[in-house]
């Protein structure tokens, strides 16, 4: 499992413009954002290289984005599969192919760029 302190300290200092907190929930990293949405970077620690990047937006717009490798068998067609990625819609009806890199600590880096890109910052 990548090491979650580490991936913590490098998204505070690489991010620290957007990100309000951080806590470490068993093998869960949950970021607090500025603009009062969240971040949970999940890695299994049954499954080697399972793992979950959800962007919760659900109280500013009613949206989340996921990037996940679970392989549900209603996104076989995706190109990536079992990659994918949730965007934007609460009811998953815009999935498609997931763009991050397999190494843990570059694909966090890679969403937050995706997640700042996307924030309004005064």
């Amino acid at each position: 499992m990548p090491d979650l302190i580490l991936i913590e300290r490098i998204l505070t200092i690489e991010f620290s413009e957007i990100i309000e907190a951080t806590e470490i929930i068993h093998n869960k990293l949950r970021i607090f954002l500025k603009e009062e949405s969240f971040v949970d970077i999940w890695f299994s620690s049954r499954i080697k290289g399972r793992y979950s990047h959800h962007w919760d937006r659900r109280k500013i717009d009613n949206t989340f984005y996921r990037h996940d490798n679970m392989p549900h068998k209603k996104w076989e067609t995706v190109k990536t599969f079992p990659k994918h990625f949730h965007n934007g819609s609460s009811k998953d009806k815009d999935v498609k192919e997931s763009f991050l890199n397999d190494e843990p600590v570059t694909s966090v880096r890679e969403f937050f760029k995706f997640i700042k890109e996307r924030i309004k910052t005064p």
